[in-house]
């Protein structure tokens, strides 16, 4: 099973370990709206393709998110990280809701896709 986490949680891994990975599952066009600060693309029905692309440490500290805590897109990624081999890999439940609610920085895509 893959940890879950709060905001207050993902806060705290977030100060404690910079070099985290956040990963946005959302489609294209939600990630380019707008995303948490630094985090990466990689939506949920495109992770067995892409994640050896976007993450190639399978140690690296991950924390996948998307909407909110009713979004399963998340859930998803992460489960199919960890059968890849992933061995850091936690969800962040309240996803974009709960960062925004909380008044948090984001970052917008203001170009073409990369």
């Amino acid at each position: 099973m893959t940890t879950e986490l709060t905001l207050e949680n993902l806060q705290a891994r977030l100060r404690a370990n910079p070099a985290l990975v956040l990963l946005e599952a959302l489609p294209e066009k939600y990630y380019r709206d707008w995303h948490l600060p630094g985090a990466r693309h990689l939506p949920h029905d495109e992770v067995r393709a892409g994640a050896g692309r976007v993450v190639p440490d399978k140690s690296a500290p991950i924390v996948v998110y998307c909407a909110s805590d009713t979004c399963r897109n998340s859930h998803i990624a992460a489960s199919e990280l960890v059968r890849l081999g992933y061995t850091d890999v936690a969800v962040f439940t309240g996803g974009k809701k709960a960062w925004s609610e909380a008044g948090l920085p984001v970052e917008r895509e203001a170009t073409q896709p990369a």
